[in-house]
């Protein structure tokens, strides 16, 4: 599954970043590294480009992009903080 299928208010650890040398740099340059978990937070009117919570910010990704962000689909995600489990910005239970 990729990051760009999540639905406004899921969550997911990213798994693995993929893409050209170029945008896989830029992608892991804002924050968007392997075991971080991330949440939807918001989609423009037509879809296209998704807000998300990570770390601490928001942060705008075309979806075109989020298809090379693979994903892990976490539930029971409740609030922010800092998980040591998994080197996250989220407090979450471990299934």
């Amino acid at each position: 599954m990729n990051l760009g299928e999540l639905k406004v208010g899921q969550s997911a650890i990213i798994t693995a970043v993929n893409g050209q040398k170029a945008l896989r740099g830029h992608l892991l340059d804002m924050g968007l590294t392997p075991r971080t978990c991330v949440k939807v937070s918001a989609k423009a009117p037509m879809g296209d480009p998704i807000e998300l919570s990570l770390r601490g910010y928001r942060l705008t990704l075309r979806l075109e992009d989020a298809a090379n962000i693979e994903i892990e689909p976490q539930v029971n995600i409740s609030c922010t903080g800092r998980c040591s489990e998994c080197a996250s910005n989220v407090k979450h239970k471990h299934s």
